[in-house]
């Protein structure tokens, strides 16, 4: 029986593997892949998201002096479960499976991922979904490549369009999402994987769909900036200029988070005791400094509403970047984007109290694409990214910001594997 099922299932195969010749249009049945990949990418980040916001609106019971125990237990049970289960990885793994090793993401750590990531985001950690969903919605496309017995740049196209499908539903930008799974494997050449670029987009727009049905995601901006009319010609050198301070920034927390890395390394610790004093530092940090908890998704417009002093405004920024790179080199799963645009905002209400007659706008969206193009180099996603989440529709300042970033970026990039191959 199980011998004829198998002859079976090689049949449909190989039906699938014929092309569709019924249509004049550029379409074959690839498409209808890609649109699947979609649909369960979609699925998958909409289950996601559900669970952590149980488990946040659970843990947000805790308050005051109760963070500390909470988020050093959340890391602790964070890094037993890689222990025990297998290490799921990070984004430099990523990066380097699809680069050299044909695109293959292996789904078996998945359950490792789902559930260490959603402790550590949903406890507090200043790490967002986003890398998590990449991780696996693109396994979830190498194995339906590896099911439709595809290779080579199939194979890896199809992977990419898994990541693009996760990515996109976070940030709900088909487009950004697309462009960032295609940005973020190589530091220097954008499109190195143009052929991925369909693949990519079937995918993120039907996953945007599902997404939007299962969470009621509104359409619109989520971040509420003031309004901005480009009245001053020299507004693309203001952009410039925040942003030159905010690759600044960009590269101070890439030193410090290289040298928090080391540290860890020291102490030669198993996973979970590195998580757990993790755990114990970011929840003294958001003990002093709650607005510094969680990676940032509703803490943003927290910080664009709040009346914060100049004083105040500082710490937050520097005991953010702290919360960050002590999350990324402590073992805590997740991704640094939403955080990187929480600090790059934060910066911008600084700079304005300085520059009060520069559009806030404008001072905001230049910091927070600067500094993620800095550390992610991506530059083409973070103009589409910041545009649709902030409603800023003016492109062109946004993108002088994040070309300034991308260039003025530490020639190894923070994701080393973007450069060359992991030993």
């Amino acid at each position: 029986m199980r011998l004829k099922r198998r002859k079976k299932l090689i049949k449909y195969l190989n039906i699938l593997d014929q092309p569709i010749n019924f249509t004049p249009f550029v379409f074959n049945r690839m498409v209808f892949l890609w649109a699947l990949l979609g649909l369960i990418g979609g699925i998958t980040a909409g289950g996601y998201w559900i669970v952590l916001e149980l488990i946040t609106e659970a843990i947000s019971f805790f308050k005051g002096w109760q963070v500390i125990p909470v988020m050093a237990s959340a890391g602790l049970l964070a890094g037993i479960v890689i222990h025990k289960i297998g290490d799921p990885g990070e984004i430099q793994l990523i990066v380097n499976n699809i680069r050299f090793k044909n695109g293959k993401l292996d789904p078996k750590n998945n359950t490792s991922m789902i559930l260490s990531s959603l402790l550590c985001v949903g406890s507090g950690g200043s790490l967002g979904p986003e890398a998590p969903l990449v991780q696996v919605t693109g396994s979830i496309g190498s194995w339906m490549g590896k099911l439709f017995r595809l290779k080579g740049e199939d194979m890896r196209s199809l992977s990419i369009a898994g990541m693009a499908s996760g990515f996109t539903a976070l940030f709900g930008a088909p487009l950004g999402g697309s462009l960032f799974s295609l940005e973020i494997l190589h530091h220097k050449y954008a499109v190195e994987y143009y052929k991925a670029i369909i693949p990519a987009f079937v995918a993120s727009c039907f996953s945007y769909v599902i997404f939007a049905i299962i969470v009621h995601l509104g359409i619109g901006p989520i971040w509420q900036i003031p309004n901005y009319e480009m009245n001053d010609k020299f507004d693309f050198l203001y952009a410039v200029l925040f942003a030159i301070g905010a690759t600044l920034l960009g590269w101070i927390f890439i030193i410090v988070t290289r040298q928090l890395k080391l540290a860890f390394s020291f102490l030669k610790a198993p996973i979970y005791i590195n998580t757990l004093i993790g755990g114990i530092l970011l929840g003294c940090i958001s003990y002093f400094y709650p607005i510094t908890r969680y990676f940032g998704h509703h803490q943003i417009n927290e910080l664009l509403e709040g009346n914060f002093t100049l004083e105040l405004l500082s710490t937050i920024l520097l005991f953010k970047l702290l919360a960050i790179a002590l999350t990324v080199t402590s073992g805590w799963r997740g991704g640094f984007i939403i955080p990187l645009f929480f600090s790059g905002a934060t910066l911008g209400l600084i700079i304005h109290s300085f520059l009060p007659s520069v559009n806030l706008s404008l001072t905001i969206v230049s910091c927070m694409a600067a500094i993620n193009s800095c550390v992610t180099r991506t530059p083409m996603s973070t103009t589409i990214l910041i545009s649709t989440l902030t409603g800023f529709t003016y492109f062109i300042p946004i993108l002088f910001a994040s070309l300034t970033g991308y260039f003025l970026a530490p020639r190894i990039p923070f994701i080393k594997s973007q450069m060359e191959e992991e030993k």
